[in-house]
């Protein structure tokens, strides 16, 4: 049993909610549900998504991407420069490669430009 599992089947079991009770609260057949909790079958986002609005706990949560049932705080941490190539070579060619300065410049100018994008 993997953790998406694990934790679908702890989160229904420390409210003291059924699978039969739940299964009807959020629209899903019982013997579906059962079968998502023991592995058997593969859960769809949507039913991971009616948990996750059922308990009131994070996909991350869910997904065991956090331990906080509340999930993670976002920060973005993607590198965007790779999804705009063109900026990084366009500041490249603005700046003297042999300044320390240009280094915290250039990154600064990239993040600059990439919030104009609407990239955040």
């Amino acid at each position: 049993m993997g953790i998406v599992q694990q934790r679908m089947r702890s989160v229904r079991e420390q409210t003291g909610i059924s699978q039969n009770r739940l299964s009807k609260a959020i629209g899903i057949p019982q013997s579906c549900l059962y079968r998502y909790e023991a592995g058997q079958t593969e859960i769809p986002v949507n039913v991971a998504i009616k948990y996750a609005d059922f308990f009131d706990v994070s996909l991350d949560y869910l997904c065991g991407r956090s331990d906080n049932p509340r999930g993670g705080v976002f920060e973005q941490k993607a590198d965007l420069s790779k999804a705009y190539p063109e900026m990084g070579k366009f500041i490249e060619m603005c700046f003297d490669p042999n300044s320390e300065m240009n280094a915290r410049l250039k990154q600064t100018l990239l993040k600059l430009l990439l919030e104009g994008t609407g990239a955040r």
